[in-house]
């Protein structure tokens, strides 16, 4: 599966978020798409209208293991997709910005 590490993002990539909404509320990464896991195969149009043309999707949760899931998903859809390897948890780790909707400081659940 295509992966890649919380350094290897860089600033202005699209980013999808597939925490569910509380994990979204407590702090995510600033101008990330969030579509939950839970409701990622019904929400799917918003991710083709948002992401851009030829562009690449960096999925992220918590930890790796349901942006796997979702990054699997895409690559089938033919999709150029990438798991963020250790998920939101190695992001606030390694220093990333981590806010709320409100712009003010987050956290990681």
């Amino acid at each position: 599966m295509p992966t890649v590490g919380v350094a290897d993002v860089g600033d202005g990539v699209f980013l999808l978020d597939v925490r569910e909404d509380d994990e979204w509320q407590a702090g995510h990464a600033e101008g990330a798409l969030h579509i939950p896991i839970s409701e990622f195969v019904a929400r799917y149009g918003e991710l083709t209208e948002a992401a851009p043309q030829d562009g690449r999707v960096h999925v992220i949760c918590r930890s790796g293991g349901r942006s796997a899931q979702v990054t699997m998903y895409l690559v089938q859809q033919g999709v150029d997709a990438v798991n963020v390897d250790g998920g939101m948890q190695v992001w606030q780790a390694a220093g990333r910005p981590v806010v709320t909707d409100e712009g003010d400081p987050g956290h990681v659940l």
